[in-house]
């Protein structure tokens, strides 16, 4: 048994993505909020007409026009050249952004591993549906991107650079923000997976990703430990340190400490969600030990992120 705040994680490919858990999800999709203006043909339904299988109307053909749109019975009625329009099926770009401060490396289940498993599966149900994945892993010395990748074959070179992936220097969130978002291409869905601990705030950051177009998703994930201590046997004269900053705390665990912590951090994850609320972003707050096929299949179905 794992001693307290400590976890592990995923070490290889099934332990980020199962075979029966990748089986359903093969029926669910990314769903986006608004009509996205890609640059291919990709899975995305849209207004505009373009080149998909979907019929739409026709128009006289003029002259440079694809010969392959022309509809040539009516050509044989009418003896006029006519083109076949069609509904364009446009490009979703899923980006989903993974925080590695060292304060995600901590709790049973590890957050940064719960993290990982989690946007292995969105990455793959985007792949699945021939979405383009971006992944981008961020801390204090950056951002480490994987880009543009489209389709199933695609699974394994994104679940390496999952496994990879490792805790690094604390906060970050400012400046990476900022950098992920001046380096989309394209609009699509943004998820962040964070314990947004950071100790400069979150809200400077977010604001760089709220403005480009994405339909903005936050996960805040948290350890069985940070939600509720007492349940995981913190108790007596315990000597704390700050996973971000270093810094040591003597304190003597008391049930009225206990629940002035959890009123205070009620109050931390409330201002986040409201936050977010106000600015049109989704959020949902979860524990790293909730089942990922009910996240998935439930939650985050019923936050709208998933159909």
């Amino acid at each position: 048994m794992s001693s307290w705040g400590e976890g592990t994680s995923p070490q290889t490919v099934e332990d980020l993505l199962g075979g029966a858990l990748m089986a359903k999800l093969d029926r669910l999709d990314v769903l986006s909020r608004k009509i996205f203006s890609g640059k291919v043909h990709g899975e995305r339904r849209s207004r505009r007409r373009g080149q998909s299988i979907d019929f739409a109307d026709y128009r006289p053909y003029s002259a440079g026009d694809d010969l392959r749109f022309v509809d040539w019975n009516i050509y044989a009625r009418l003896e006029t050249l006519f083109l076949k329009l069609f509904l364009e099926e446009e490009d979703l770009s899923l980006a989903i952004a993974i925080d590695t401060s060292p304060s995600m490396d901590w709790g049973g289940p590890n957050k940064l591993g719960f993290c990982k498993r989690l946007a292995m599966a969105l990455g793959y149900i985007g792949l699945a549906n021939q979405h383009r994945v971006s992944l981008y892993g961020f801390d204090g010395e950056g951002v480490k991107p994987l880009t543009s990748l489209r389709g199933r074959r695609r699974t394994r070179e994104m679940a390496k650079w999952l496994l990879e992936l490792e805790a690094g220097e604390p906060g970050g969130m400012d400046a990476s923000m900022r950098s992920i978002a001046l380096g989309r291409r394209g609009r699509g869905v943004l998820v962040v997976l964070s314990d947004f601990l950071d100790p400069e705030g979150y809200d400077t950051g977010l604001r760089y990703i709220t403005g480009g177009g994405d339909d903005v998703f936050c996960i805040q994930a948290l350890a069985p430990d940070e939600l509720d201590p007492a349940s995981r046997g913190l108790s007596g004269d315990v000597r704390l340190r700050d996973m971000e900053t270093g810094a040591h705390c003597e304190i003597t665990v008391t049930p009225g400490l206990l629940r002035s912590y959890r009123e205070r951090l009620d109050r931390y994850c409330t201002g986040l969600r409201e936050w977010c609320s106000r600015r049109g972003i989704g959020h949902l707050t979860i524990g790293t030990d909730v089942d990922m096929e009910v996240l998935l299949v439930e939650y985050l179905r019923r936050q709208g992120l998933l159909q």
